[in-house]
């Protein structure tokens, strides 16, 4: 009765506490006044109250946010701010994601340009000779002060504010790398502490021991996987800072993108290689080294003093010695991987880039049967790379054997004898000698504390060896992580040299004619109209070399109303002169007035190939304009609508499914419809100036003639390049590329002039004059064919001809007749 009268009484001890604090607060209410608890009661109904007004206010706005997240992801717009940011969601899940864009400030080019344009010399990256070449040729990738100077400019970049999130990234994952620490030294004494008590026969600490074990793994477990989860969220934060860094200085108003490829060739046609592939590994190998090199450089601090504890200064010492002798052997039998990396990223965009070559040419490719051909290419470059990469592969051989067997074995054995000095020497054994000093007379307890010391040292020399030796292979990651440093550094240090002109020749030396160091003429944005005053049309080539003159000294000038038609035969510089007015060529001498902007009230330009963006139809209209910029303007769709109606296109919004449509528009629409749609973006954006080159070549005469008397219409001052004569009509003034002995000359002249006239009745006269000499070479063709009829035997000899006779056209058909209706006798048989 005693014993459930105990079981009656016993209560839960969160209910006792519960108790306790309610008849604490009602004690509190009993002797507050009746004031104050009107005031209370009406706090608390106003806090309800409001709580409930702005949970659903804040309701609506999330609900309205979501809601123009997904109207605005379906029509490829977002929202631009006030310091000029852009907000644009992105699918997540079922729903939207906010993502906020902050461009990049030009003061932060302006500080970082020294870092990639001008380096300390102790890094080894100037040189004098070489002076626009950053990282110079002979730079290699590799562990040295280049490598230190390159990854720091990039971290630079990588982690701009000591408060920003990729700090605070780093800082959780440091708290989780010295958190396993840790639990690996409890583990340790955890793991010395079970074998002892098996030893012992002690069942309830045995027991005890294995419940510890499973919670403390558990929690392990979790340690683990947060470590790996925050190296991709860091490799991901550096990724995103670089790429739009990168993308900022890529795409800007200074055409970077064009010049990078066709002008500066620093990285040749492989930018894309550098921006995803390289870039990728870049931020995936700088994210492990923070745990790679971090993570083992605490564990060996803190194994190694709690090694120096049990076993004494001796074991140390062996063990730093062990660590040098170790370092220095595989460092100096290391290959060198940052420079063979280097090379198979570089052979990798080489690969890329045919297979890209193929997939846009494949029409044409296709057309001429060229498949061998570009089997024959393909081939060729993937057996390059694939030997350079069993090259690696048989060094990577070599040295893991090495390395295996030092890291591995070599230290196993080391390991041994270090722990066996508190046995052997205990005077030199640290406290694990005095306990053999003092304990000696107790063999029995002495050999299970024994025991328990062994385990937990050899746990701690394990974790050690671990430790060690993901130091040690580092040292190979290192190397790798030179290498893609080498090349992200090389993009980044490429594209500030072309945003800033940086174009210098070396020192002692005059830049070579018509080079990128030789560029000393002016452009002026802000004029009405298009001027030229003696400015040579140079096609440049890459930096160093100098470029190849077209057109001498061209000088025009073309006001509004003027439309100007440029001709001549290919080749002679004619789409070289809207290069040079869109800034896409330099202006190596002489003055090149235009517009400030382009688009509306501006210029624009109409290229030979017409360009359709990747997005929905209306992006095809207003580009380069986004819906975005379309809504800020006040323009609606029914105004696209409008457009296309006056370009003959009005058809495309109900064929295709509407303005939101998604399509592969370079697929869907034909030759004729793509050069239309280059016209209504024309219609659309109104420019005061347009240059177009050859843009309704695949149009029919008569919608040619409508497009552009409507573009007069509109105000546009036409610039057209083409060939073909029937388009003078529609133009002003003539500028004739391709003139003189050396077709370097030019000629501008008014269209309907008594010049012009004179001009076309002299070539009117020449045409005559060789229509009357076509008698005369038929009877010379004729002549020919005689003489090449003769044959001549041995001995000078002519040979007769066969003794057969020709026969006439008559005789011809009757022959075919008699022998179908003999055919079609045979068939009946």
């Amino acid at each position: 009765m005693a014993v459930q009268s105990s079981l009656r009484n016993s209560e839960d001890p969160l209910l006792i506490l519960y108790r306790r604090y309610v008849d604490f607060f009602r004690s509190r209410v009993s002797r507050t006044t009746r004031t104050v608890r009107l005031l209370s009661t009406l706090a608390l109904v106003v806090t309800l109250i409001a709580g409930g007004v702005g949970g659903r206010r804040w309701w609506q706005i999330w609900r309205e946010d979501k809601e123009r997240g997904k109207r605005l992801l379906r029509r490829n717009s977002g929202l631009r701010g006030k310091d000029g940011s852009r907000l644009i969601y992105v699918p997540y899940k079922d729903s939207t994601a906010k993502v906020v864009i902050h461009p990049t400030k030009p003061t932060t080019f302006d500080a970082h340009r020294r870092l990639f344009l001008h380096p300390p010399r102790a890094a080894g990256l100037g040189d004098s000779q070489m002076a626009a070449l950053v990282p110079p040729p002979q730079t290699k990738p590799g562990l040295n002060l280049a490598f230190l100077h390159q990854f720091l400019s990039l971290l630079s970049i990588m982690i701009p504010r000591w408060n920003s999130k990729e700090t605070g990234l780093l800082l959780s994952h440091g708290l989780f790398l010295i958190l396993r620490t840790y639990l690996s030294l409890v583990v340790a004494r955890l793991d010395g502490a079970i074998v002892r008590d098996l030893v012992a026969g002690n069942g309830r600490a045995f027991s005890w021991g294995i419940i510890k074990w499973c919670g403390l793994g558990s929690f392990a477990s979790y340690t683990n996987a947060m470590i790996k989860f925050l190296q991709s969220k860091v490799s991901i934060a550096f990724r995103t800072r670089l790429t739009r860094y990168i993308h900022d200085l890529y795409l800007n108003e200074n055409l970077n993108y064009y010049k990078l490829s066709n002008l500066d060739g620093g990285i040749g046609q492989g930018a894309d290689q550098f921006i995803t592939q390289d870039l990728t590994l870049f931020c995936a190998s700088a994210a492990s080294l923070y745990s790679s090199l971090g993570k083992p450089f605490v564990d060996l601090c803190v194994f190694n003093y709690q090694l120096f504890r049990s076993l004494g200064p001796l074991a140390l010492t062996g063990l730093l010695g062990n660590y040098f002798v170790t370092a220095t052997l595989l460092r100096r039998l290391s290959p060198p991987f940052g420079k063979l990396k280097a090379v198979e990223g570089r052979r990798e965009g080489d690969f890329r880039g045919l297979h890209s070559r193929l997939i846009a040419n494949a029409e044409e490719v296709a057309f001429y049967g060229g498949a061998d051909m570009e089997k024959v290419f393909l081939d060729k470059g993937f057996k390059e790379l694939k030997g350079w990469m069993e090259g690696i592969y048989s060094l990577k051989i070599r040295y893991n054997m090495l390395e295996d067997f030092i890291l591995k074995y070599s230290w196993s054995a080391f390991g041994y004898l270090i722990t066996s000095l508190p046995v052997f020497l205990p005077a030199w054994g640290g406290l694990g000698g005095v306990l053999e000093l003092t304990d000696i007379a107790e063999s029995g307890g002495r050999e299970r504390s024994r025991m328990k010391e062994f385990i937990t040292n050899k746990r701690l020399m394990l974790s050690l060896a671990d430790a060690g030796g993901r130091m040690m292979y580092s040292i190979k990651d290192l190397s790798e992580l030179a290498g893609y440093t080498s090349r992200v550094y090389t993009l980044i240090s490429t594209l500030h040299r072309v945003h800033a002109n940086a174009y210098f020749p070396p020192r002692g030396t005059h830049p070579e004619l018509f080079s990128l160091s030789d560029v000393q003429g002016t452009i002026h944005k802000g004029f009405d109209g298009v001027r030229f005053e003696n400015v040579p049309v140079v096609a440049p080539s890459l930096y160093p070399q100098g470029g190849d003159e077209l057109v001498d000294m061209l000088s025009f000038i073309v006001h509004p109303g003027e439309h100007l038609l440029v001709s001549g035969p290919n080749g002679v510089g004619k789409s070289a002169v809207s290069r040079i007015v869109a800034g896409l060529w330099p202006v190596y001498r002489g003055l090149v007035s235009r517009p400030r902007s382009i688009g509306t009230d501006g210029i624009m330009f109409l290229p030979q190939r017409p360009y359709l963006s990747v997005g929905t139809l209306r992006d095809q209209v207003i580009y380069p304009h986004t819906e975005m910029d379309m809504r800020d303007s006040g323009r609606r769709d029914h105004e696209l609508s409008r457009v296309l109606e006056e370009v003959r296109l009005g058809y495309l919004p109900d064929r295709e499914g509407g303005w939101d449509c998604r399509k592969e528009w370079k697929d869907v629409l034909s030759g004729g419809e793509k050069q239309r749609m280059g016209m209504a973006r024309l219609m659309y954006h109104e420019p005061r100036y347009a240059f177009i080159d050859e843009g309704t070549s695949a149009v029919s005469s008569d919608v040619e003639g409508l497009l552009y008397e409507r573009a007069k219409e509109k105000g546009i001052t036409l610039i057209t390049i083409s060939t073909r004569a029937s388009l003078k009509k529609y133009h002003s003034h003539n500028l004739v590329l391709g003139a003189g002995e050396d077709g370097a000359g030019w000629e501008f002249e008014r269209i309907g002039t008594e010049k012009e006239k004179q001009s076309v009745e002299r070539e009117l006269l020449e045409l005559r004059q060789r229509l009357g000499q076509v008698e005369e070479w038929k009877q010379r063709r004729d002549e020919i064919d005689r003489e090449l009829a003769k044959v001549w035997v041995a001995g000078g000899d002519e040979l007769d001809p066969p003794p057969y006779v020709p026969a006439d056209d008559d005789d011809d058909d009757d022959a075919v007749a008699s022998t179908v209706s003999v055919a079609m006798q045979s068939q009946e048989v």
